[in-house]
């Protein structure tokens, strides 16, 4: 099984993703986790470029077409080998985010960046999207260390991406959105109970 878990900068996703990898694990599956970008050398070093080179100038076209990059590496490296052999992969973000970032943040036409998605991960989506979502203000007052390139893109383009991720998931077979401004325990049952409802 694949899923993704996704959502603003601030949500909770380490956390959660954390949370259930140890559920799935107690109950005896074998779990591969991965962060997109990022989990292969070249991801990692792509991720490097996107997130930490503030003094680089990226186009969003640029920009997108380094994250499909990361993606179409992550998919062939990591996803697809661990699904062979019947592992659980759990990706911290995935295709959806790279749309909804460089399109409804960044302005670029989101059916092409489906369509450019649907190349780089050879057409392999997850079976289930969850999608963690919360006011983007408040998320961002959750970040409690150094902002990278992303997230500092101001408060309109966070807004704009939380407006996305709903638009998209919303049209997104296996999508769920979870309400992520609740307790730690409760955002984590309704995960739990949407990846049972698909295991």
């Amino acid at each position: 099984m694949f899923l993704s878990i996704d959502g603003g900068d601030g949500t909770g996703k380490s956390t959660q993703i954390t949370l259930l990898c140890q559920w799935l694990a107690e109950q005896g599956r074998e779990v591969v986790t991965c962060r997109d970008p990022g989990s292969t050398p070249l991801g990692e070093a792509i991720r490097g470029l996107l997130l930490d080179r503030h003094d680089l100038t990226i186009h969003r076209r640029s920009e997108m077409l380094l994250y499909m990059a990361a993606r179409a590496q992550l998919v062939e490296e990591v996803i697809r080998p661990a699904l062979a052999v019947g592992k659980v992969v759990v990706s911290d973000r995935y295709l959806l985010a790279n749309v909804v970032y460089q399109g409804y943040g960044g302005g670029l036409d989101v059916p092409t960046l489906w369509q450019v998605g649907r190349v780089a991960t050879g057409g392999l989506m997850p079976e289930l999207t969850i999608v963690l979502d919360m006011p983007a203000e408040a998320a961002a007052a959750r970040l409690d260390r150094a902002l990278d390139r992303m997230e500092q893109q101001g408060d309109a383009f966070h807004a704009r991406v939380r407006e996305g991720f709903v638009a998209e998931a919303a049209k997104l077979p296996g999508a769920v959105v979870i309400d992520a401004a609740r307790p730690i325990d409760a955002v984590q049952a309704d995960i739990r109970a949407a990846v049972q409802r698909r295991l």
